[in-house]
């Protein structure tokens, strides 16, 4: 990567931070919204099903991913393709050195974290909280360590899902809010909702 690619994305990244900091209360509203349904929508579905002493549907780095996908939409780490790809890359390789080296923990630790950005790298889908995927993979509960990999499809997977539908509909609720920032996407919402709009009348 050139010097003059790395300054431009630099630009970019401080101008979307300063974008997504400004003090806008229509913006924090539906940030507030769309985080709380989210997470809350996980944690019905943990109370529903699980005892409160075995979290295994709240992973920390959802609450991590939360900020992104809902404070902070235009970031390229929050788009649908970091979101998903991240934790998924993140959580196999969390199991996988969890299970070649489950009780030497200062391996194990930052084996999991270092391979896990390195892959998210790789397959261009870098998510920060992704690292803490694959850390619970090594830390977390018995429950969730013994889970194997389980723990990618539930909770990992499962709780990106939800947080990506609830991001599609509460980002794009008003004009000044598009969410993600991939426009194929929206011309074809946009094809989808006039032809059900059409069908009705």
């Amino acid at each position: 990567m050139s010097v003059q690619k790395i300054k431009r994305n630099y630009r970019k990244t401080k101008y979307i931070l300063y974008k997504e900091t400004l003090v806008d209360f229509k913006e924090h509203f539906w940030a507030f919204l769309g985080s709380f349904i989210g997470i809350g929508l996980m944690a019905y579905m943990q109370s529903k099903t699980l005892l409160h002493s075995d979290v295994v549907f709240l992973i920390g780095s959802f609450g991590a991913s939360s900020v992104l996908v809902y404070g902070a939409i235009q970031s390229p780490l929050a788009q649908p393709r970091n979101l998903i790809g991240g934790h998924l890359v993140s959580a196999i390789v969390g199991v996988t050195v969890a299970k070649f080296a489950p009780d030497i923990l200062w391996i194990s630790a930052p084996l999991a974290v270092s391979f896990s950005i390195v892959l998210m790298q790789v397959t261009k889908t870098l998510h920060p909280p992704g690292g803490a995927t694959a850390l619970i993979a090594i830390i977390g509960s018995p429950k969730i360590t013994n889970l194997g990999y389980w723990y990618v499809l539930y909770p990992v997977l499962t709780g990106v899902i939800i947080l990506l539908i609830v991001a599609l509909i509460f980002n794009n609720m008003t004009a000044n809010r598009s969410y993600p920032n991939h426009k194929k996407y929206h011309i074809i919402r946009k094809r989808i909702t006039n032809k059900f709009k059409n069908s009705l009348s």
